[in-house]
């Protein structure tokens, strides 16, 4: 007897997307690949602590507002725990490509995860790839933190690669304000990706950080900070 329950499951590129609910915990997978599980989360938050630090020390609170891009919707900790760090009139930006995540948070189950994150008055979401949200911004972006498929290896979509190749980075850095701060969220280490963002002109090093899990307390995930 299984206690996994499919409560959706859409087409798209690259097989079905499916939502499901097991153990007490929402999972969103594509195939047999779990794209993404509220039973590990931890270092989507951590994103978040760590680039509003990063805007206080350097003094952004004091001029308002500040702008954030949250490239990757997910389960929504992201942007949630940006959100609970704001002030009333700083913005955010999320962008997500996929219409059955919006979907879900508006009408299913994940939003109530990180308290409908979408509901904010502060959050204005981008239905469309966060790479056509950054090629149209030029210093706009106090922060930019970016969670979309796996990181920049082991990646599900083969379209992503674009985000993470020279173009792509060079697109980040410059919807950055000079002192604007890059995080990208990946599953696994990537020497040559850091190497790319160095190359870019972005002081860049990784960082190492555990997730809340509910049966590996050892899980890792790392975050590849760039300033510019």
């Amino acid at each position: 007897m299984t206690t996994s329950q499919v409560l959706d499951r859409v087409k798209v590129d690259g097989g079905y997307l499916e939502l499901a609910s097991g153990y007490g915990y929402l999972t969103i997978s594509i195939g047999e690949r779990v794209l993404m599980s509220s039973a590990a989360h931890g270092s989507e938050e951590q994103m978040a602590r760590r680039a509003l630090g990063h805007l206080s020390n350097r003094g952004r609170r004091k001029r308002a507002p500040v702008r954030v891009l949250v490239g990757g919707l997910g389960l929504g900790y992201t942007l949630r725990a940006v959100l609970d760090q704001l002030e009333p009139d700083d913005v955010i930006d999320v962008a997500e490509l996929l219409p059955a995540i919006v979907r879900w948070h508006r009408e299913g189950p994940l939003g109530e995860l990180a308290r409908r994150p979408l509901d904010d008055p502060r959050t204005t979401l981008r239905m469309e790839d966060v790479r056509k949200v950054l090629a149209r911004a030029r210093d706009a972006y106090d922060a930019i933190l970016l969670d979309v498929d796996n990181g920049p290896t082991a990646l599900v979509a083969k379209g992503n690669t674009r985000l993470y190749d020279d173009e792509g980075i060079a697109t980040c850095r410059d919807a950055l304000v000079p002192g604007g701060l890059l995080i990208v969220w990946s599953n696994a280490p990537d020497e040559p990706y850091l190497k790319r963002l160095r190359s870019a002109g972005l002081r860049a090093h990784v960082e190492v950080t555990g997730a809340q899990h509910a049966t590996d307390a050892g899980l890792r995930h790392w975050l590849f900070v760039a300033t510019r």
